[in-house]
């Protein structure tokens, strides 16, 4: 990456913007957490969102991977600066403790963990959130500090780090160890590795090992897809491990599950943005469900590490094709142009708008990546290799390739233009294979003309190839032409997606209803704002050219004929990266005339009603939601079933579980909780349990529930139950507690939500 220099376009600006927040961030206030967690006064107060809670401190190893990555790729003394002062810190407060730990939290969890008699679930750990996820991130910062900048010091770091936790984790037979993983544990797999291949010793290659989770990665191995209700993130850097655990050990096994899983996510659950998930969850394959929480921008940052693994060892352009497209329309899209906030979700819930991080008050897991994303841009544009050059995307940038004295610009205005020109600014008889990408998207010929003489067109596994001894001053100039095309969603044929080239064109939609601000500390705040009604396209869908022109080619802006239905609208449509700050959809109803007239748009009514009666909800068994309303619980356990494509908590044996829920006092507030029809009396290890429980609210009971087959067995029912006015008064929040008592089971309980009578 630091062989390629960004020129002009939109990339640099993204970029030179991501730089600013970098440089904007405060360490002493992203290592105050982890002065805090040594029992130190850290010099200045730690930053609110997220590093308020269980999770801090994983923003310092973010900031760490983006800084060291920034400064290799701009040279910026600043950085540099601040980087080594970071580093020192982190060496500073490790001095602290006896066994090498430094961590924006306590040990204590992992204390525990290492005794072996630990409770675990999805996202918690001996009582901590997600412990192994967040260290992961300073692993990860550490590595890359001293693999871009070589920093002594961040090796000696990480190297203490790390044979603390080969030592605590020695003590945990693989049983204990692979119970441990059940937590999300972010991509502790692929830091040993690294650390192997810099170290060469083999207990990190062995922790490597031991770190992958059998559970998720073995069916995988056998071409199992058991991806459905999965937390998605929490599974792609397992993934990342496996690949370069294939590339020191050679083992297929682990090749087999990067590629298998590759190409699950990218061709069945993946939307048209390249994003994937649904409320932070695999759905169901070839599922494109729509929502406001769709496309968790970390997974995405993920997915593209994973495919620069497959693209090594394949060197085919579909996994470019790929990479370019959530690259365009969901990375680029993810930074706000402006304040150079980032997104966690992409909305696909079409009349909504994207919701953006604050500076100082959020510190969510996409905030985190989203700080690496800039710095990643120059990564792929090219892939050399020997004698081999690969020009993968056509971005405006220099690349210098010192081990054959070859000094290469590409002069690309695209996606403006459907050209991009490669000048040897520097070659003396150099051989090289040359091969430029032809992606799927290209309409008609591509061709390429050397010296603007010969013109080559034939291409073999998605590369054209050129070799020939390069002089300084050859040009290569290539044409890629684009047009309008349909993108249609995998569960429904009339919802459409429009795209130019590799480009999603988002309906540009105003701000209507706007709310304030979409820049927030809070990403959960503006879920159930009011939408928008979105027109519906009355035109012939396999036929976009002959209903949307282009009218601002500077811009790329286009604009529809007066098809959008009722009220023969025309609509505008922009790039997905250029729109900000206002409403939008990525996907149309699109339909004929005698189609439209019968269309009853059921689903969208039901939501739009069921938004306006919203006053807070929960999903259970979803880390972000169950966190961020303050979740406590005993003896309680969470999973997914996929018969009802939900996820449920329960809680046993004189265990509950409660959610902190937001009201509005002055209202009629009912308590709506979701069930499954076929729960019922069960028993376990010889053992009876009835589904009987208590509902309280600010522990007053409200309602005592038995739940014995009250539904159809295949299917989830509500029901509501009225909030006493007396345990409203004066509130804007209530705890919401599901209790049990000895023998029996307070759920399983699918949904909660707080809803109001609208008058």
């Amino acid at each position: 990456m630091d062989k390629v220099t960004l020129l002009s376009g939109i990339f640099k600006d993204s970029q030179q913007k991501g730089k600013d927040y970098l440089l904007y961030l405060d360490v002493d206030r992203l290592v105050a957490p982890c002065y805090e967690s040594a029992s130190q006064k850290p010099k200045k107060p730690r930053y609110g969102g997220w590093e308020s809670t269980g999770i801090s401190g994983h923003s310092i190893g973010h900031w760490l991977s983006a800084a060291a990555q920034m400064y290799t790729i701009t040279k910026d003394g600043k950085l540099l600066e601040k980087l080594e002062y970071a580093v020192d810190e982190l060496a500073h407060i490790q001095r602290f403790d006896d066994k090498g730990y430094v961590s924006g939290f306590p040990r204590d969890c992992y204390d525990k963990a290492f005794s072996g008699d630990f409770e675990v679930e999805h996202f918690s750990l001996a009582g901590q959130w997600v412990p192994w996820y967040s260290l992961h991130k300073i692993f990860a910062g550490l590595i890359d500090i001293y693999t871009l900048i070589s920093n002594d010091k961040a090796l000696e770091v990480v190297i203490n780090l790390a044979d603390w936790a080969k030592k605590g984790t020695d003590n945990l037979s693989e049983e204990q160890f692979q119970k441990m993983l059940t937590c999300e544990h972010g991509g502790m797999n692929e830091a040993m590795a690294d650390l192997y291949t810099i170290t060469g010793n083999e207990d990190y290659l062995n922790l490597a090992i031991r770190f992958c989770h059998l559970a998720v990665l073995d069916p995988l191995s056998k071409g199992i897809d058991d991806l459905e209700g999965k937390h998605a993130n929490t599974q792609i850097p397992k993934v990342i491990g496996a690949a370069k655990l294939f590339n020191i050990t050679g083992d297929m096994k682990y090749k087999k599950i990067a590629c298998f899983f590759w190409d699950l996510v990218t061709e069945s659950r993946s939307y048209i943005i390249g994003g994937n998930s649904i409320n932070e969850h695999f759905g169901p394959s070839n599922d494109e469900k729509l929502g406001v929480q769709t496309t968790e921008t970390c997974n995405t940052y993920n997915m593209l590490k994973l495919t620069e693994h497959i693209f090594d060892w394949f060197k085919e352009a579909k996994h470019i094709d790929y990479y370019e497209r959530a690259l365009y329309n969901h990375i680029l899209a993810s930074q706000d142009p402006h304040s150079g906030m980032k997104t966690y979700f992409i909305s696909s819930q079409p009349g909504h708008f994207k919701v953006y991080c604050s500076p100082d008050d959020s510190f969510w897991c996409c905030t985190g990546t989203g700080m690496e994303n800039p710095a990643r841009y120059t990564r792929n544009i090219y892939q050399s290799s020997n004698d081999d050059l690969y020009v993968n995307l056509f971005i405006s940038s220099e690349l210098d390739m010192d081990e054959k004295q070859v000094k290469i610009k590409q002069k690309a205005d695209f996606p403006h233009t459907d050209k991009t020109t490669l000048v040897f600014e520097e070659a003396e008889s150099e051989r090289l294979n040359l091969h430029i990408r032809v992606p799927y998207w290209v309409a008609g010929e591509v061709s390429v003309v050397i010296n603007g003489k010969e013109k080559y067109s034939r291409s073999e596994n998605g590369y054209l190839t050129l070799s020939r001894e390069w002089q300084s001053g050859d040009t290569v100039d290539i044409h890629l032409p684009m047009n309008l095309h349909t993108y249609k969603a995998k569960d429904q044929s009339n919802k459409i997606g429009i795209m130019y080239g590799p480009l999603v064109l988002a309906g540009a939609l105003g701000k209507e209803n706007f709310p304030e601000s979409d820049i927030l500390a809070d990403h959960l705040k503006l879920n159930n704002h009011p939408l928008i009604q979105v027109p519906t396209l009355v035109a012939d869908k396999e036929n976009v050219q002959d209903w949307l022109k282009q009218v601002d080619g500077k811009q790329l802006t286009f604009e529809t004929e007066a098809i959008g239905q009722p009220g023969n609208q025309k609509l505008t449509l922009v790039p997905f990266y250029n729109l900000h700050h206002e409403r939008y959809t990525l996907y149309w109803n699109v339909m004929e005339q005698q189609e439209f007239e019968v269309f009853e748009d059921k689903e969208q009514d039901e939501l739009e009603k069921r938004r306006a009666h919203t006053v807070d909800e929960v999903q259970p068994n979803e880390q972000q939601p169950e966190v961020e309303h303050n979740i406590q619980k005993q003896n309680s356990q969470s999973d997914y079933l996929a018969l009802v494509q939900r996820g449920w908590r329960d809680a046993r044996d004189g265990g509950f579980f409660s959610y902190d829920m937001a009201v509005e006092s002055d209202k009629k507030m009912y308590l709506e909780v979701t069930y499954f029809g076929g729960d019922r009396t069960i028993i376990e290890n010889e053992k009876k349990y009835v589904r009987e429980f208590n509902i309280l609210i600010d522990d007053t009971p409200i309602v005592n529930q038995t739940l014995d087959g009250h539904g159809s067995p295949v299917s989830t029912f509500e029901v509501q139950y009225a909030i006493p006015q007396d345990l409203l008064k004066g509130k804007q929040k209530i705890e919401v507690k599901f209790k049990s008592s000895e023998g029996k089971i307070a759920g399983g309980i699918y949904g909660v939500r707080i809803v109001k009578l609208n008058e």
